[in-house]
């Protein structure tokens, strides 16, 4: 098989589908959206044969558990992803939109619109939902989308994207808005990679290895994410009860997941009446504590925490704690070891806050909540085609409005520079 040519000839079909998607209505994509999941309903049965099948291929792989958490597809799974299509039809159509107009003195208006990006390649490891998800935002932003999911969830992604093919060949859709790279060979990554012509934005999704490779080998824009290290600092005045729950939502609720709990920081005070509240209920649940040594002498069942545990995404049954003398060693100790992702304070100083608010600039910052907060869904962006730690273009969950571009729009009345 000859994958440069297999690769280039699906990334010239996506940029001709890319010219007719920019020139779609609001109604038109809906339509889609509605078709598709319709489709995949009515061939749910076969698209979890296809899964079962990546499913016993990946345990006779021995592949990781946290990747096959991420590649089961199971009821509740399912209903979110139908869900998700429900929910971008919903949204907000961004293309066309005008922002920011303003008049100049000499008469002009000057404004900006949105405007789709073109063709966007995905390239992901084992999660089948981003097959729909990602689809699904790039088709209502008015793109063209290449998807490589990983060689382990090749069965699941190759069913659901023959459903969202053949939702757009019932609609204004066209067919090739959807491609996938039919082929679970590692030089289909490269090839990808190297269609600076056709492609104009790649978005990778998954582990440290992928993200470095697409990273130093595209010829394309890269919007990534390297890593989910995310922190909880716990201020000397916090509620304990509110930080405990806080903690345990952030770490329990599903630690395969980028936005989960990896480091808890917690002032040396509330640490002395606080903490062996706060890791109990973890403990009970079969976290693994990995301390310094002043968590150790406040709750004994903590193993010592190494160097590189500060800069470890454990997506599994590990949390890392330290004590800390205040907001500065906290702050200090995020901007060292974190991946920019998401950094919660639990307080109840307003004063603290804000300044947790503005001295911490990763891209999602909380205040008293959980870190699960730093997902699509729960910021109102409907499903998101990734997470941003890249302060370019985008940064954060992206949205619709991350898979646009803006392009100034100049209204006059025979307005000359003169």
């Amino acid at each position: 098989m000859d994958i440069p040519k297999l690769v280039h000839d699906l990334a010239c079909r996506a940029r001709a589908a890319s010219e007719r998607c920019a020139e779609l209505t609001t109604a038109q994509k809906n339509a889609w959206l509605k078709g598709a999941a319709k489709r995949l309903e009515s061939a749910r049965e076969s698209i979890f044969e296809a899964n079962q099948q990546d499913l016993a291929e990946a345990r006779e792989k021995k592949i990781e558990a946290p990747l096959l958490e991420r590649l089961e597809l199971t009821k509740d799974k399912w209903k979110d992803m139908l869900a998700g299509l429900a929910d971008v039809a919903a949204l907000d159509d961004p293309v066309g939109r005008i922002e920011e107009s303003q008049l100049r003195p000499n008469g002009l208006e000057v404004a900006r619109m949105r405007i789709p990006l073109g063709v966007i390649g995905i390239i992901y490891e084992s999660r089948p939902n981003v097959t729909v998800d990602a689809a699904a935002l790039c088709i209502k932003a008015g793109n063209a989308v290449i998807l490589r999911g990983g060689s382990e969830a090749l069965h699941s992604n190759l069913a659901l994207a023959l459903e969202l093919r053949a939702a757009a060949q019932e609609s204004d859709v066209p067919e090739d808005a959807i491609c996938i790279v039919p082929t679970p060979e590692r030089s289909a990554i490269d090839a990808l990679l190297h269609e600076s012509g056709n492609v104009d934005l790649i978005i990778p999704r998954g582990g440290p290895g992928l993200i470095q490779r697409v990273t130093e080998s595209s010829r394309i824009p890269v919007i990534k994410h390297d890593a989910g290290i995310c922190h909880i600092y716990v201020d000397e005045n916090a509620d304990t009860e509110m930080a405990t729950r806080i903690v345990a939502d952030s770490k329990l609720r599903q630690m395969s997941v980028c936005n989960g709990l990896e480091t808890l920081l917690i002032h040396r005070a509330a640490a002395e009446s606080s903490l062996s509240k706060i890791l109990a209920k973890l403990h009970e649940e079969g976290v693994e504590i990995r301390g310094d040594a002043a968590t150790r002498g406040i709750f004994a069942d903590a193993q010592p925490a190494s160097e590189a545990d500060w800069a470890t995404e454990y997506l599994g049954p590990i949390l890392s704690v330290r004590v800390v003398e205040g907001i500065d060693e906290a702050i200090e100790h995020v901007r060292r070891y974190g991946s920019d992702h998401t950094e919660v304070i639990v307080t109840r100083n307003p004063e603290r806050a804000q300044e947790w608010l503005r001295r911490v600039n990763s891209s999602t910052v909380g205040v008293n909540c959980s870190t699960a907060f730093a997902d699509g869904y729960r910021l109102g962006l409907g499903a998101e085609i990734g997470i941003s730690t890249s302060k370019l273009h985008a940064y954060g969950p992206m949205g619709l409005e991350g898979l646009t571009a803006r392009k100034f729009v100049l209204r006059g009345d025979g307005q000359l520079r003169e």
